[in-house]
């Protein structure tokens, strides 16, 4: 308020980010202030919202002028807060204006349970007014149930007054039975009216433990400052029992949950609700404090701790016997699947912070330290996020990291080993070609005489623990092992370096021996030719569509909006920032840290893509005619005559697919036409993925670089279900997103380096006809895409398209 009379519009734009950081779905937006112009200060507002922010915005004002003035500013579907029956439903009531304004405007209508005689106060006058409600909206306005949000009401039940003691179960029992009665209409409530009269840190704990209650009654949402409700887990047994107690009013001689209640919270705040890990963390002796607040990521009072320990302890000891003692709790904890990854990276950043506070009062000694590895992504592989997590981890686990970056010859990657008088390399890589250069790059060090000097650790998604260490390990005359993840990197350093230096009891782990599996005697093969050109079942008579050009078409200037709802949260969360439940079983599931920590970074980050304008999202993409000939992919020119050729590699057995058999045979006379396109996410949001590592901001640097990666992946879904609809089959789509990230659509789209057309050489011939460039993005000589956030594809519309291994 006090920003908006101060005409402080840009603190008004930052307290909305606060709230979308905090975990907010929606933003309410309500102006109104006597004396001042809403509608005025509703434009103002809404004008910047409207840019400044991802979300929805609920347009709240008991003036019909100032829900106009809002509506008339956002290009997107508004809510409207509210309408209600308290003067009546004629042509003149606020009803009626309202509505008609929601009805123009195509947005939502919250609707409270409030009629001529007043708000509801028990179950029935409840659903009553709210049946009433959606009869009229419906029947009379056209605005159809699932854009109505009913809000059933509540009040306070802590005032001590016997006729508010059942108003909390009315609330939830009419939620209930609405839901019951009109799955499709939405619910929605003011929560904190059910705590007014407590004090803060008392309604902190009702809010939450009520708003659970109602969600399991079928509360759809709830209007509420998101960070002032908190997981039921983080109270205690007593006090979410007692809190329970007064919702359902289980009073017994003797026994008041109110009067209880307040004595639980008597003196308490909210602050002090803070205060509590903060003082827990304060009682315990400096040296476990200063352990526990890398454990638990805890910069705040860390100088202050770290200027005590230099009273008694020199730095390096602080360093060794302190800090690198927390971050071996944080493996351990990862390891066991107790600790997420982006907790762990927190750890980090703060091992980081103390380290660099410490540094100044280190004297410099000529011992070698703790070790030395030299990093690096191998040639012609532009992936470095796994190589960067590895340096993170060992870097502040008292390890000096030469991280050279990517696409390193091993010119390079020798030459600084000899230079920085490494202990050990370690080689990165994405791509299957990765696996290739490696086994030469080990092969270089054999013809040089260096294997003995330099053991290598090697890790990268490519990778198999058989292939590293059998194959590899028999051609390699040094040490070659395979780290699945940082920390099994981390605990491979420590065993190499502990061998190198003779430290008692040290080893290195066994190699591990690949299974096979006996051939069972009755196994039946099936006799088909294991070369050649026989071609599979795959169907010819299929209709071939016809595209709505020929050629190529260049989209650039795509809203975050178009094809945001295209983002696998599935894969963001699990596959790139590793939410994951504890395999103990212990600690939140994983639905609990997508709702706690995903979902509310995942909303602050894409509101940060947005506003800090660091999106260039564009396409590339066109239809070609063409044919098939055995194993070729024939495009051809305007005349009929060949324009560029595709020779895809065909399974030796089973069905023997090869994605040339999914178009027309060149001898069937008929011509076939096929998708290509290429998508990028431009140049900016990876040059602020390098600025937050270099910054040492772990978690931010390792979600903003998975977001980016997904982001990719779901524009170039986005434009592929584009591509259907101009084929003219998108009706075949499922309705079901989940079905959509499952690929139940008709057709598919094959990207390059996969199974089925595993050679990225083709890349070339996809950019001779689609010239990427026109949207930035280039070819390198090792065939990889830049920016990194840049994918393409071929795109297959035969419904019997789907994903398949040639080799």
């Amino acid at each position: 308020r006090e920003a908006m009379l101060e005409a402080r519009w840009d603190d008004c734009v930052e307290m909305a980010r606060d709230q979308i950081r905090e975990g907010a779905h929606m933003l309410d937006l309500c102006v109104d202030y006597v004396g001042r112009d809403g509608v005025a200060d509703m434009e103002e507002l809404a004008g910047r919202f409207a840019t400044a922010s991802t979300l929805p915005i609920v347009l709240d004002s008991t003036e019909v002028e100032v829900l106009q003035a809002g509506l008339e500013k956002l290009g997107g579907r508004a809510v409207i807060n509210s309408v209600n029956y308290e003067d009546g439903d004629g042509p003149e009531s606020r009803f009626a204006k309202v509505t008609k304004l929601a009805r123009e405007h195509g947005a939502a209508l919250i609707a409270l349970t409030i009629d001529e005689e007043g708000q509801a106060r028990t179950v029935e006058h409840k659903v009553a007014i709210a049946e009433r409600l959606i009869e009229d909206l419906t029947g009379n306005w056209g605005i159809r149930e699932s854009d109505i949000l009913i809000d059933t009401l509540t009040f306070t039940i802590c005032t001590g007054q016997e006729e508010s003691r059942k108003d909390g179960i009315a609330t939830i029992e009419a939620i209930r039975e609405l839901k019951r009665r009109r799955p499709d209409v939405q619910t929605t409530l003011g929560l904190s009216n059910i705590s007014f009269g407590l004090n803060p840190a008392a309604r902190i704990l009702l809010n939450s433990v009520f708003l659970d209650e109602c969600v399991k009654a079928g509360l759809d949402s709830a209007i509420v400052h998101a960070s002032k409700i908190l997981p039921i887990a983080r109270f205690s047994e007593e006090e979410v029992q007692t809190a329970l107690d007064l919702v359902y009013d289980r009073r017994a001689e003797g026994y008041d949950p109110l009067q209880k209640l307040m004595a639980l919270f008597e003196g308490a705040t909210t602050k002090s609700l803070k205060a509590g890990k903060a003082e827990e963390l304060a009682a315990l002796p400096l040296d476990e404090r200063l352990k526990r607040r890398i454990i638990d990521g805890e910069k705040n009072g860390l100088q202050a701790d770290l200027d005590d320990a230099l009273t008694t302890r020199p730095a390096l000891d602080i360093v060794n016997d302190t800090l690198l003692d927390g971050m071996k709790v944080v493996g351990e904890l990862f390891g066991s699947g107790q600790m997420q990854l982006p907790f762990v990276l927190q750890s980090a950043e703060v091992m980081k912070t103390a380290v660099a506070h410490l540094e100044p009062h280190m004297e410099k000694s000529d011992a070698e330290g703790k070790g030395t590895i030299v990093l690096a992504t191998v040639r012609g592989d532009v992936h470095d996020i796994g190589k960067n997590l590895v340096d993170i981890i060992l870097s502040n686990n008292g390890y000096t990291v030469v991280n050279l970056g990517i696409k390193q010859p091993v010119s390079a990657i020798l030459e600084a080993a000899q230079e920085h008088r490494a202990d050990v390399i370690g080689m990165s890589g994405l791509l299957v070609k990765s696996t290739v250069i490696m086994k030469e790059n080990l092969q270089e060090l054999n013809q040089r005489k260096l294997a003995a000097d330099y053991p290598v650790i090697l890790g990268g998604a490519a990778l198999t623990r058989a292939y590293v260490e059998q194959d590899l390990h028999e051609i390699y005359e040094g040490e070659v092992r395979y780290a699945r993840d940082a920390f099994e990197g981390l605990r491979l350093m420590d065993a190499l370096i502990g061998v190198k230096r003779g430290v008692p009891g040290a080893r290195l782990p066994e190699l591990k021996q690949r299974r096979v599996r006996a051939a069972a005697a009755d196994t039946v093969v099936e006799e088909r030719p294991e070369e050649g050109h026989v071609r599979s079942d795959v169907a010819t008579d299929n209709p071939i569509p016809t595209p709505p050009f020929w050629g190529t078409r260049v989209i650039k200037g795509i809203q975050l909006k178009e094809y945001a709802s295209w983002l696998d949260e599935g894969a963001l969360f699990k596959g790139q920032w590793g939410l994951k439940q504890a395999r103990t079983g212990d600690g939140p599931t994983y639905e609990e840290l997508v709702e706690t920590e995903g979902r509310p970074r995942l909303r602050g980050l894409l509101d940060k893509l947005q506003t800090d304008n660091l999106l260039e999202a564009a396409v590339v993409y066109g239809y070609f005619p063409c044919v098939s000939k055995d194993d070729d992919l024939i495009l051809l020119n305007e005349d009929g005559s060949e324009r560029t050729r595709f020779t895809f590699p065909r399974q030796r057995r089973g069905r023997r697919l090869c994605l040339a058999d999914f178009f027309r045979p060149e001898e069937s006379g008929e011509t076939d036409v096929v998708g290509l396109q290429v998508v990028t996410m431009g140049n900016r949001i990876g040059e602020q993925t390098a600025k937050l590592f270099e910054a040492n901001s772990y978690r931010d640097y390792l979600e903003l670089h998975g977001l980016s990666v997904q982001l990719a992946e779901a524009l170039a879904e986005y434009w592929h279900a584009r591509v259907r609809s101009e084929l003219g089959f998108a009706a075949e789509d499922p309705a079901d997103v989940e079905d959509m990230f499952a690929l139940k659509y008709r057709g598919a789209r094959f990207s390059l380096g996969y199974g089925a057309c595993p050679d990225l050489e083709d890349r070339a011939k996809i950019a001779d006809l689609l010239q990427p460039e026109r949207i930035g993005v280039h070819l390198s000589e090792e065939f990889q895409l830049h920016p990194e956030q840049s994918t393409d594809a071929i795109v297959i519309h035969h419904p019997d398209a789907k994903y398949f291994n040639a080799r």
